[in-house]
């Protein structure tokens, strides 16, 4: 109602004054640039359980309202666009480029959340009739994709810490190659790898953006995925290096030398092994549920 009363006060100063402000809120909660300085920290900081549901659940709830008041958005509010334009091509900058100097697992997926909700918002810039679709697929892409990522946080994760610096992913394969795996698709899937959901996810979301002619935003996109790709690969080499002896504990740890192998209890498991069949459906055959989001009503969207 917001935004779609915008339509008759397009020239009051205090109306875009007041929806930019609205908007700053919701930048803030998606910590999107420059309202994401509190990512990293609370990523770092908060349980792995607890850093999902705010990387998943809360996300996707905060960006359900920003699409709803883009899209009723007017269209000729013209400087409200010129900010989503400038919030997605920083976020998807800073928030790569940042990642890259992370040794902290957690942080570094909390900066690649910047950059990924910076992707997410380049259909809202474009517009255009599969602008809705192509974000709300990529949240989804998104929120399953992260959530594999950090139910493996939470399964490595022991009483005395959690599985958060590179090296206590040192050696996984060897430890437990099947959860190795799951975290290795998930972070292809990140980085956008074909086969996975991010892929597709990214595919929708640059056809949103050509369909727009959005190519200075779309190479600012294939830019930063191509950075992006390093620090995944950087966590998928430790996983493939060799575990170091427990009697040379290492300094890159935040956990005391990892057991030779690792058991992951049943519903974990299970768990883990649907989320990563739904990944690999939304990337090998997405079509059912870009037809469910067709369907969804735009309120509900």
């Amino acid at each position: 109602a917001t935004a779609a009363a915008m339509t008759n006060y397009t020239g009051v100063p205090f109306v875009l004054a007041g929806a930019t402000l609205f908007f700053a809120g919701l930048a803030f909660k998606l910590a999107l640039v420059p309202f994401h300085w509190w990512t990293p920290d609370v990523y770092q900081g908060a349980p792995a359980p607890v850093t999902a549901y705010v990387a998943t659940v809360s996300k996707a709830a905060v960006f359900a309202l920003v699409l709803r008041f883009v899209s009723d958005m007017p269209s000729q509010v013209a400087s409200f666009h010129a900010v989503l334009y400038v919030c997605a091509a920083a976020s998807m900058l800073a928030g790569n480029i940042l990642a890259l100097m992370q040794d902290s697992v957690k942080r570094l997926l909390a900066y690649s959340s910047i950059a990924h909700l910076g992707y997410a918002l380049v259909p809202l810039v474009a517009g255009g009739p599969i602008a809705a679709q192509a974000a709300t697929f990529y949240i989804f892409a998104y929120v399953v994709t992260i959530l594999i990522a950090f139910g493996v946080v939470s399964v490595l994760s022991r009483a005395e810490g959690e599985a958060d610096m590179l090296g206590d992913y040192r050696g996984l394969f060897a430890r437990n190659a099947p959860l190795a795996f799951v975290f290795t698709v998930s972070l292809l899937s990140l980085a956008g790898i074909p086969l996975t959901a991010g892929f597709m996810a990214k595919f929708q979301v640059a056809s949103a953006g050509a369909s727009g002619a959005l190519w200075v935003l779309l190479v600012i996109l294939a830019v930063s995925s191509v950075i992006g790709v390093f620090y995944y690969v950087r966590v998928i080499a430790a996983m493939l290096s060799s575990p170091e002896p427990a009697s040379a504990p290492s300094t890159a740890s935040s956990l005391s030398p990892a057991p030779h192998s690792i058991r992951v209890r049943a519903m974990p498991a299970t768990l883990l092994t649907l989320l990563l069949i739904l990944l690999f459906w939304l990337g090998i055959y997405p079509a059912p549920w870009l037809h469910l989001i067709t369907l969804t009503p735009p309120g509900l969207r």
